[in-house]
């Protein structure tokens, strides 16, 4: 009997090519491999406001997980699922961390089981107004610029881009705190710029993914990755898999090296190691 593997692959750097994309030949074999039966899935640090319109030529049966493992996306239902909030006390404790070192982060609050608002503060650095601008339009999510104040809201994500000290000094004070589990990376398009992600404690890509795993009875799982958030989910993969144009540190985690990102590197391996398994 075939053995029963989960694909799982970052977005950003890995799937998509450099012009940020799913190119059609990877959605072709993605989509093949999917109705033959493979369990082909995406774990990002995006928001289904973007996952969705990426992946909309690609035919998936799999839920998504996204915001880097907060949650995860049923693409058939388009609904949320296994999301995990974070705690009010925890909220208030990160206002005051951002506050004192004068940043201004995006607040996710989910309007229903299918939609985000997204709360900023209206001054707004270049970072902050191009990562506005890239998705003020989209249809799963809306921006306000007015405080969110429903006691009833419930927050998943507190974002931040900015210059790499200023992000890196933030991701120390709330990790000194112990009450989160933040991600701090590079961000592969601008150099010199760092991106923040803070959750409630816990979340991780790797702890979404092993709760997918078991839902799915998959036997095997094989991830594919290239930047340091990913590392988690290439440490409990089966098979850990690292683009070549992935950080240092990805690659020294990963059990094989395959093609960069921008030649369908993901989608050919899945094809061949699928076809592979006895």
């Amino acid at each position: 009997m075939k053995e029963r593997t989960l694909y799982v692959t970052d977005m950003d750097g890995t799937l998509l090519n450099n012009g940020s994309f799913v190119t059609e030949y990877s959605s072709h074999i993605i989509s093949q491999m999917t109705a033959e039966g493979a369990l082909i899935t995406v774990a990002t640090a995006r928001t289904p406001a973007t996952v969705v319109p990426l992946m909309d030529d690609t035919t998936t049966s799999v839920p998504y997980v996204v915001m880097t493992g907060a949650a995860m996306f049923d693409r058939k239902s388009m609904t949320y699922i296994n999301r995990q909030i974070i705690p009010d006390d925890d909220c208030n404790l990160l206002n005051e961390i951002f506050q004192n070192n004068n940043v201004n982060p995006f607040i996710y609050n989910f309007i229903d089981d299918s939609k985000l608002l997204v709360y900023h503060h209206p001054s707004m650095t270049p970072q902050e107004q191009d990562f506005y601008d890239e998705r003020c339009n989209l249809p799963l999510k809306e921006f306000t610029f007015q405080p969110f104040f429903d006691p009833n809201a419930e927050k998943i994500l507190y974002f931040a881009v900015g210059a790499k000290e200023a992000i890196l000094k933030i991701y120390d004070e709330i990790t000194a705190t112990g009450r989160f589990a933040a991600s701090c990376y590079p961000d592969i398009f601008a150099a010199g710029i760092y991106l923040l992600e803070v959750f409630a404690i816990g979340v991780s890509k790797a702890n979404a993914i092993l709760k997918l795993k078991e839902q799915l009875g998959a036997t095997r799982l094989v991830a594919f990755g290239d930047n340091f958030n990913d590392i988690p989910m290439l440490e409990i993969s089966d098979l850990a898999v690292a683009v070549s144009n992935a950080q240092p540190q990805v690659k020294d985690a990963a059990d094989i090296i395959i093609g960069p990102n921008y030649d369908n590197s993901v989608a050919d391996f899945i094809l061949s190691d699928f076809h592979s398994q006895p």
